[in-house]
């Protein structure tokens, strides 16, 4: 079954199903480009790795829900001090352990074949990437500073709505999700796609060569195809609200959306 949403799945924003979501997108925009631009230019997957420690304020998207795991009703079950000639013997919990992991996010690269130079950069963002001051928007900021200096053009594909996004002087109009493309002739201009929620992704020219026509990277048909190939219809809970979750006035359109396809009863 394909997504009822017309444009993004807010659904998928979960940072549980992110990493699956993002591995998805991420392997269908190099197929569709791949068939495009074969045999001048090939289409890599690189990565960029970088540690996570316990004190990276990214942690909180990267690992949302920890807490605390015990015998069932542990939790509501009152403190009372031992007494008498009983000795209370201390039991076992389960607790997650922080330690620092090392992340791999995915992006990727349009390549000439004859000069095997990295004519654009593609990325599609993460939760990490949008929290100020984590060490996942560090090495994002990084690598946008690195391609932003060469010259590769670069395509940001940003599908979350929190956190914080790209930053342009000119004040954006109201969006959920955004695209930000800079070709290396153009810059600091760029052009920017502002998304809404009800919208239709849009088809995003890729530049390529001087002289070369751009690319056409289908992000709609990108995460059609990624949806129905993973199955998401059966991983997602429609009946519930979307985390993170909408504000009122986008929680009762999906509502009306998912009781219309018959996800939610009427």
């Amino acid at each position: 079954m394909p997504s009822p949403f017309p444009g993004m799945d807010p659904f998928l924003e979960d940072p549980g199903l992110w990493p699956d979501v993002h591995h998805e997108i991420i392997s269908e925009a190099r197929a569709q480009l791949g068939a495009q631009l074969a045999p001048k230019y090939y289409v890599t997957i690189e990565e960029r790795i970088y540690i996570s420690g316990q004190d990276d304020p990214g942690r909180s998207v990267m690992i949302p829900d920890i807490r605390i795991a015990a015998r069932s009703g542990w939790e509501d079950r009152p403190f009372e001090p031992g007494g008498g000639t009983a000795v209370e013997v201390a039991e076992p919990i389960v607790v997650t352990t922080l330690f620092d992991e090392e992340i791999h996010e995915s992006r990727v690269e349009i390549v000439d074949r004859e000069r095997r130079e990295v004519v654009a950069v593609i990325e599609v963002l993460s939760p990490a990437n949008k929290v100020l001051g984590s060490r996942g928007r560090v090495s994002f900021e990084e690598k946008r500073e690195e391609v932003m200096h060469s010259p590769s053009h670069f395509v940001e594909i940003d599908l979350l709505r929190g956190g914080e996004g790209v930053r342009t002087r000119e004040t954006l109009p109201p969006c959920e999700y955004l695209v930000h493309l800079s070709r290396n002739s153009k810059r600091p201009k760029a052009l920017a796609w502002p998304i809404r929620l009800s919208q239709r992704l849009p088809v995003i020219p890729i530049p390529l060569i001087t002289g070369d026509p751009d690319a056409r990277l289908d992000l709609q048909a990108v995460l059609t195809t990624a949806y129905e190939r993973a199955r998401y219809d059966y991983r997602l809970d429609y009946t519930r609200e979307p985390v993170p979750p909408l504000p009122p006035e986008w929680a009762a359109w999906a509502d009306r959306v998912l009781k219309q396809k018959g996800l939610r009863p009427a």
